[in-house]
Parts: C-alpha cells; structure tokens; sequence
C-alpha cells in the first residue's frame, strides 16, 4: 500500500549533475537568498550590518530585488506595508543587536495588523550563542529573547544546513492565519562560510488552512437566522482573509448593519444601504450595537478602539469568528469560532436563511443622521474639508497610510477607503512614524499606481530620513504632512487633563526646503488648495511631499460620558 507522503521525486540527470558541481563563490548567505526565491519572494527590505554582510554580498547573485531604507525601524514597516498590499511574507534583513532591536517596533506593529514579515538577522558567532559572553561586537546574552513576545515564531540557526528548514518554517508561520511577523536569526560565522551544499530548489511552505468546525458554524447560522435585529462588526481579518465579497452577500442574506473596525475599513462598501460605516467611537454607534440580539463579530477582538474604549457592553448574543485564537472571547463572552474568516464565512453562507427585514436600512439611516448632527454640531468644518479634499484628490484604487496623528484618527472614522486593503495606520500597536516609510513598501509593491502617506510634523521627523530612500528608488509616493508645530493629539490629551500641555512643542525644520534638499518635489498648501495640490502631486512621477500647515481638532470623545 502506498501513501502520498511516501511518494518521493526523483532528480533529473540535470539536477544531479547540478548539485554534484554547485557554482563556485557562494557563501551561507546565498542559501538564504536562495531560499526565498524559492519560495516565490521576488523584493527584499533591510539594512546590511557587519554581521550580515555575508547576506548582502550574495544579493549581489541574487535575482531578489533590494529596497535599502536608511533606520531598521523603517524598513520593518515597509516591509509589513509590501506584506499587507501582496498577502505574501516579505523578507526584512537585519544586521545583530542595535540593527535587529530598533526594528521592534515596526514587529510590533505588524503582529498587532498580522501583517507578514520574514524577518531574517545575523548573529554573533556560533561559539557565543547562548549566553557565551565572548564579547563579540553588538552581542546580546540571548538576543532572540527579545522577539520571543512580539513575533508568531522564533528560528535560531547554528549550521548552513539549517538555514533552508528554517526560512521555509518561519515563512509557512508568518502566512498561516492570523499571518504575523517572524524571527530567523543566523551566526555570522554561518553567513560567511563558503558554501559546498547545492544550490536551494523550491522548498515547500504552504501555509495551513484555518476552518472553522462545522457544529460551530451551524449554531451561528442558526441563531443569525432566527435573530430579530442581527449586526455584524466586521475587522481586519476580513481584509486579510480577501473576504469581503463574502461579507457583503452574508449581511444582504441575513439584512444585518455592518460595521468596519478601524483596521478593517473598506471591508464592507461605505456606502451601501446596510453600512454603519465605521463610527466606533460615537455612542450612537455603540448603543445600536449594544441593541442587536445577535451581534457577528468577524476577524476583530473587539479591543480597545473596536469598543469605543471598553465602553461596548453587548446585551444579545455574541458570534466571533477569530483566526488568533487568544482572541477568542478575550472581551467577552462569545461563541467563540477559531477560523479564517473567509472560512468562516463560505460556512454561514451556505447554512444560513434568507432573513427578510424591511427595517434594517431605515435603522441604518437613522444613526448614520445622529452620528452626522453630533460631528455638525461641534463647529469641525475646517477637519472634514482637511479631510474631503484628501479623498477628492487620492485615486479611488490607490492605497494610502497613515501615521499616528489628528487627521488619521479622523480617517479611521471619517474616511472611504473606497475598497479593501487600501486604508492602513498603525493602529494596531499606535507607533509613531509609520506612514511614510509603509507608503514606500507598498509603493514597492505596485508602483503602477501612487501612494498617500499622512503625517504630523512630529511623526515625519521620525522617518524623514526616507526621503533620500524615496528618491534613490523612484517611488510614487506623495506624503501630506499636516504641520500644527507639535504632538497635536497629545496637545489635547494633555490640555484636556490637566488644562495646559507639557513637552508637546516642537522646533521644526522647513519641510519644503528639506524635501527639496533631497531632490523631491514638494509644496506648501491650504486647506482652500490642498485638493488641487494634492491631486497634482499624486500625478507627478516619483515622490512628493506636500506640507499643510493647520491645527486640527479632534471631535468629542463619546466614552467619556
């Protein structure tokens, strides 16, 4: 009897011949260029490092493509930015202790979206792992101990044997759902040995299916169908899972109201007559949700932001489907689905009735007016032309990122997307500096089309260096730099509190000037002209920058009531 797992390919005459004489002049490095092309990666992000020069030097016989950014920092979000726009892991190559430590941040952030990352550093030699203290330049006593909380997996190679096993398990780890960053660290002394192994075929690192069980699904199309006023919150794991096409026949099945998470925005089309939008920090918004027998909560966790800051108390029945599955009720009590939402969602559909409900769109109408009158009521027009003028000069397919300032969290609410997985912050672990470096990713990713970066002046300086990065790779990258002369959002929080602020003004240079000294295109606008300012530069070949100089304000907090 013969089972699949027993079937082993045979070489050709070629590859035995191939492997009995690999080229001459590779090194460790090259088994780990060769492994990701193998496994179908096509650019990689980083920075070299002494430790990691033997990666670098085989690039150089590599048909990889290399994004170099100038902070480690940075190209952890570029990377996680190109890995959100194409769905596949995206190489990040970092030299050994300051180099790999200053990208945790940007790790961070890519776990908290599930963006996925393959992050690939050197080490120290073999003979100081594990705590050896042999003094060795940028040695730490146990430097994966670092990323043992931010990333889905940690790889520690010790010979070039290993390196093929590793890469291909960590990149199987980082796509399987929920996807995430991953950690491969590899010795210097690896890295630089010749290499007598043959060249890397294709390894195999499929990533595992996440279905939901059907008893599961079977319940929760059951009570959806029976519900007299079902809702459905839908997050980022719709995006990610490329459900939502499946989203939107489920909610006209069951006429449910959706709403999208901020990291879920453009799941469900903005527009349409079930949409809720994504007014999660409006009360109104809350109270309707908090009314819904049947609440389906799909791809979100339901933290902080996703329940108006904890605030949310559902009364009726509680659906998640999560495909993290520390997610899983985390928040409250729920039947709880460990699933891929697009999974998930393929089950419902085929399992649940038709629920006809003439009232729903009306409901919908009726809250999308009392969100409308509490913002007009506020006297916020000069944020919401900021904010129209931005989405009348962005194309309806190009993406745009945004970093930790006003008119983000403006955006989160406020804003279309136009469509799934074109609107992304760093919402997930709230980093400054994030947008225009992540534009530069996804820029990388698709450069047929231009990308929007949104900034504050104090986010900007923390990525400013990019420009060089931007210029050097000719990405169309446009970035809207909303100067106010500080921490706005902070400004705020603190003059709020404690009726003045501390520590939010900042000195800034000529962002204009600056741009222009990097030799892109950039200039100054006003809320009257930022349409047509920014318009032309989205237009404009290569990167731009465009400087708003306004003080925004944010609307008032519901959660505080």
């Amino acid at each position: 009897m013969t089972h699949d797992h027993d079937l082993v390919l045979r070489p050709t005459p070629a590859q035995i011949t191939a492997a009995l004489n690999p080229p001459p002049g590779r090194n460790g490095g090259d088994l780990v260029v060769e492994t990701l092309a193998g496994l179908g990666a096509t650019t990689v992000f980083g920075l070299p490092g002494q430790h990691a020069l033997g990666m670098f030097d085989a690039l150089r016989r590599s048909s990889l493509r290399y994004i170099g950014l100038r902070v480690e920092n940075n190209a952890g979000f570029a990377a996680d930015a190109y890995g959100r726009i194409t769905g596949e892991a995206a190489p990040l190559l970092l030299s050994t202790g300051p180099g790999a430590l200053t990208s945790l941040a940007a790790l961070q952030e890519a776990a908290a979206a599930s963006a996925p990352v393959l992050a690939i550093s050197s080490q120290i030699p073999v003979a100081g792992l594990g705590g050896a203290r042999k003094g060795y330049l940028h040695e730490l006593p146990d430097q994966s101990a670092s990323f043992q909380g931010v990333v889905k997996s940690v790889h520690t190679v010790r010979s070039q044997s290993q390196i093929p096993s590793a890469i291909a398990a960590a990149w199987k780890s980082a796509l399987t759902a929920p996807h995430g960053p991953v950690w491969v660290e590899i010795p210097q002394d690896v890295l630089l040995a010749p290499a007598a192994l043959p060249v890397v075929s294709a390894p195999d690192a499929l990533p595992d299916d996440l279905p939901p069980r059907p008893e599961l699904t079977a319940l929760a199309a059951h009570l959806l169908s029976q519900a007299a006023r079902p809702a459905i919150i839908a997050g980022g794991g719709v995006v990610r899972s490329d459900a939502s096409g499946k989203l939107r026949l489920l909610a006209e099945k069951l006429n449910a109201p959706v709403v999208t998470t901020f990291g879920g925005k453009g799941a469900f089309p903005w527009h349409h007559p079930l949409s809720l939008q994504s007014w999660l920090e409006d009360r109104h918004t809350t109270d309707f949700l908090e009314e819904a027998d049947v609440l389906l909560v799909i791809g979100s966790g339901l933290g902080e932001l996703s329940s108006n800051y904890h605030t949310f108390k559902p009364r009726g029945r509680v659906i998640q489907i999560e495909a993290d599955l520390g997610k899983l009720e985390s928040n409250h009590p729920a039947l709880g689905i460990h699933a891929d939402a697009r999974l998930a969602l393929q089950a419902l559909l085929e399992t649940v009735a038709d629920r006809p409900d003439e009232t729903a769109r009306e409901r919908v109408r009726e809250l999308l007016a009392k969100v409308a009158a509490r913002i007009d009521g506020q006297n916020l027009t000069l944020e919401q032309q900021v904010l129209s003028a931005v989405r009348q000069a962005l194309p309806a397919d190009s993406p745009s990122f945004w970093d930790m300032t006003i008119l983000a969290y403006w955006a989160w609410s406020a804003f279309d997307a136009q469509g799934p997985n074109l609107m992304h912050s760093a919402q997930g672990a709230g980093g400054l500096g994030y947008g225009f470096p992540a534009a530069l990713g996804a820029a990388a990713a698709d450069p047929t089309r231009p990308v929007l970066a949104v900034s504050g002046d104090g986010g900007a300086l923390y990525s400013i260096a990019e420009l060089a990065t931007a210029k050097q790779y000719d990405l169309p990258v446009t970035w809207l730099i909303v100067d106010d002369g500080g921490y706005g959002i902070l400004r705020e929080y603190m003059t709020d509190a404690f009726g003045e602020p501390t520590a939010t003004e900042l000195h800034r240079p000529d962002y204009v000037a600056l741009a222009e000294s990097f030799g892109v295109t950039a200039t100054h606008t006003t809320p009257e002209t930022l349409q047509e300012d920014l318009g032309r530069a989205l237009k404009t070949p290569g990167p731009s920058v465009v400087v708003l100089p306004a003080v925004l304000r944010m609307f008032a907090p519901t959660h505080l009531d």
